[in-house]
């Protein structure tokens, strides 16, 4: 099963989740071990977690649904931006943010 890679920690179907925070290495580990499903929706997040987990990240506006048992890396903001608004990557490392791992248990 694919590693998925989302921008928030958001269940895209009924289930149970388990949802943990994560180191850097870790998160760069997880990629360098997994085929990605990218879900990632901009390009500025896209750009700021290929910088971070050195390893391309595509941009992709897919409707991810999470499978059970299926891991997610998650790159999750720790603030929320203006409605409508796309970040740059300067504002997203202004913003701050974490890295989780989004794991659907059923």
């Amino acid at each position: 099963m694919k590693l998925g890679v989302l921008n928030t920690t958001i269940a895209t179907t009924d289930g149970l989740y388990e949802i943990k925070t994560i180191s850097l290495q870790h998160a760069i580990d997880m990629v360098n071990n997994w085929e990605l499903d990218s879900a990632i929706g901009h390009q500025s997040t896209a750009d700021i977690m290929t910088t971070l987990l050195k390893k391309p990240i595509e941009m992709n506006r897919q409707q991810f649904v999470q499978q059970p048992h299926q891991y997610c890396l998650v790159f999750k903001l720790n603030g929320r931006p203006p409605e409508g608004k796309i970040l740059t990557v300067e504002e997203i490392e202004e913003i701050g943010y974490t890295f989780k791992t989004m794991r659907r248990l059923k």
